[in-house]
């Protein structure tokens, strides 16, 4: 929506037809004292509530962060409708933004009503506008166009006495657009006015979102570059009067080092550095996704932050902008864990309470036994015990002859999003499971050569900014070295299945899931495997493989091993 500008002539006006609706003046009354042009010069202080990557976290907590030297426990969206309500009260004006990954991912709460009540419950909370994420697109860019449009679900349909009705926030997508198209996919850019000054919120998803989704979601859709974009957009921005911009950008850095100030800028590296240090002047402050860091950083002139996930962290930024010049005359951010202290949002409160209880009976249910925790946290040779039995699940789900004669089996660590914890009886439920697992990815077997599954270990390393270690199924194992340039990390003499070296001319039947198959994560080997078969979905693999396994023990052989300094 973009308001006009309002003049001191047009305010003093207005004020004048007020001060002449209240009737005659009598001798009790005070005079009116009309504002001067003085006060009307006066900077306009702004205040922006951000947060990102809440994949659905409905419930809470969702994770603890470090409070005066303190871990607590923090999250649920009740708990952070509250703290925003906190800030938006203190600020003269104020925006709640967000830079993407508001759905997908999503515990069941969500997941099962296809992200519907997170929806909801952020416009219960005051979400003014949310850049997309690679995660709007899991199901494809049409079911995010109904998400954002409202609607029934193509399949599901409406749930009695229920239509869904879409968000009252504007999703953005500067960089997104059907191929041929010229327009964007979804809005590029709100405007809002603050008394006379115009502010751009602009909203964009990593350029690279085609290697984080399952290509086939995106199909048809280009991905333009963050920078380019935001400069194609300066013309019609400035010809509309905009003083400053904000984008909310799903894309961020990674810190490297140990700190857990959430404060902090220390060892921040990462994509969001030359991304910031070339976007022009017009943009003051960078909103930042994706990476699930926390940090307040300095780039280029330009103020960039992250909060964590999951609603764990928000961040408070306070601009003052000049009134007649639009220049931005001071700025400052603060972090603020969503902390559980709080009176809850009682709004909120209730949509989480109707829809768990719609979730529940699903969620509760037992489907098997562990003997300990299996953590999703890799070690130094990149292996977890969950990513090794996940995989051995897809593995077991493939390995007849019906649904694909799998011989090995691979999953992505973006693929698990939570470690699996059994209660005190050692009981695993299928929400535990799901929330390891939520996306729904199918299972697909295809042949490789042996040189070919060389090519797929050393991909692991392509991308300079992200490492994307495999977790790999029992019988599969090889040896890499940290200190070996990327493209020759893998020695392949130290490859074998079962014991026996890899021959690199023959063909092996490998099972991976369908957002690797297409080349996710940049596995640009995997698209050249051929003789595919469709097998099940990973989650119905994993909750099967519980079922019949028994008390299920971490597995404890070494499957990758690491040597060398590091990587």
């Amino acid at each position: 929506m973009i308001w006009q500008p309002r003049t001191l002539t047009a305010a003093l006006a207005s004020l004048a037809l007020v001060a002449c609706s209240t009737g005659p003046a009598t001798p009790d009354a005070p005079p009116i004292e009309e504002p001067s042009a003085a006060q009307f010069a006066e900077p306009v202080n702004l205040r922006i509530i951000a947060f990102n990557d809440f994949h659905g976290a409905l419930e809470g907590p969702s994770g603890k962060v470090r409070v005066d030297g303190e871990s607590v426990e923090t999250g649920g969206a009740a708990y952070l409708a509250a703290h925003i309500a906190a800030e938006r009260q203190a600020a003269d004006h104020a925006l709640v933004l967000a830079a993407g990954d508001l759905i997908g991912a999503s515990p069941l709460i969500s997941a099962l009503l296809h992200d519907e009540p997170t929806i909801e419950v952020m416009n219960a909370l005051g979400l003014d506008a949310s850049a997309v994420g690679n995660h709007e697109f899991d199901e494809g860019y049409q079911e995010l166009l109904r998400i954002n449009e409202g609607g029934c679900h193509p399949t599901a349909g409406c749930r009695e006495g229920y239509t869904y009705q879409g968000p009252e926030f504007s999703y953005l997508a500067a960089n997104v657009h059907i191929t041929g198209e010229e327009d964007s996919l979804l809005p590029p850019y709100i405007i809002r006015d603050f008394d006379g000054v115009k502010v751009a919120i602009i909203g964009m998803t990593l350029e690279d979102t085609p290697s984080a989704v399952v290509p086939t979601a995106v199909e048809g859709l280009s991905f333009g570059d963050e920078v380019e974009t935001v400069n194609a957009l300066l013309p019609e921005l400035e010809a509309a009067g905009v003083a400053t911009a904000i984008v909310l950008l799903h894309e961020g850095g990674s810190v490297t080092g140990d700190s857990d100030d959430i404060s902090a800028c220390d060892e921040v590296e990462g994509p969001i550095i030359p991304i910031a240090e070339a976007m022009p002047p017009l943009v003051s402050v960078i909103l930042t996704g994706h990476t699930h860091e926390a940090y307040l950083c300095e780039f280029g002139g330009k103020l960039v932050t992250g909060a964590k996930s999951f609603g764990r962290v928000i961040t408070a930024i306070d601009m003052t902008i000049d009134r007649q010049t639009g220049e931005v005359l001071s700025r400052s951010a603060r972090q603020r864990a969503v902390t559980r202290d709080v009176e809850p949002a009682a709004e909120v409160a209730s949509i989480i309470e109707d829809y768990a209880a719609i979730a529940n009976p699903l969620a509760e249910r037992t489907v098997g036994q562990l003997t300990s925790e299996f953590s999703r946290e890799r070690d130094a040779s990149g292996q977890s015990p969950l990513g090794m039995v996940i995989a051995d699940a897809q593995l077991a789900a493939t390995a007849s002859a019906e649904v694909g004669n799998a011989q090995i089996a691979f999953i992505n660590p973006g693929g698990i999003r939570a470690s699996l914890a059994p209660d005190a009886e050692g009981n695993i439920s299928f929400a535990a499971l799901h929330t390891a697992q939520p996306f729904g990815n199918t299972l697909v077997t295809m042949t490789l050569t042996g040189s070919q599954l060389h090519e797929l270990l050393e991909q692991q390393w392509i991308n300079p900014d992200r490492t994307h270690m495999l977790g790999v199924s029992r019988g599969f194992s090889y040896t890499w070295d940290a200190s070996a340039p990327r493209g020759e990390r893998v020695d392949p003499a130290s490859i074998t299945l079962h014991g026996e070296p890899l021959k690199m001319d023959e063909n092996y039947r490998v099972t991976v899931n369908n957002f690797l198959s297409t080349g996710g994560d940049g596995f640009a080997v995997l698209p050249r495997g051929t003789e595919r078969v469709v097998g099940p979905i990973d989650l119905d693999a994993l909750v099967t493989y519980v079922e019949t396994s028994g008390p299920l023990s971490a597995p404890e052989e070494t499957r990758v091993t690491v040597v060398g300094g590091a990587n």
